[in-house]
């Protein structure tokens, strides 16, 4: 998987992990206002389709869809992307850079450090 996906994709994306699964209708119903248009949010499932981040199984006259991409999945890609694309790839230029960014005091970095460290050790 390397493709990404446009701003609304993303949004009917993070609908449908929430979800789970759900018609066009469910869609637009956990959205929020103001809601787009049936045939809008149809098209863009159908795209997300042609993509291979959504699949659908037939209900009655209409479809379900569900996801076939992982949020995490996708959510790892996207930060690889971003490190990538803008720190060099350098996971450390990133932290540094939100360090900065966002004035993370001491005590907040110390403990997204035991939590990496946590999980190395878990490995």
């Amino acid at each position: 998987m390397d493709k990404q996906l446009t701003k609304a994709e993303e949004q009917f994306m993070q609908v449908l992990w929430e979800i789970e699964e759900g018609s066009v209708q469910d869609i637009i119903d956990k959205l929020p206002n103001p809601k787009p248009a049936y045939n809008t949010v149809s098209t863009i499932i159908r795209i997300l389709e042609t993509k291979d981040f959504v699949a659908h199984k037939s209900k009655g006259r209409g479809y379900i869809y569900f996801p076939l991409i992982k949020k995490t999945d996708y959510s790892n890609q996207s930060l690889q992307k971003l490190v990538d694309g803008y720190f060099d790839g350098s996971f450390k230029s990133l932290v540094s850079f939100f360090v900065k960014k966002n004035d993370v005091d001491i005590n907040e970095l110390e403990t997204i450090l035991e939590s990496i460290n946590t999980k190395k050790t878990e490995k």
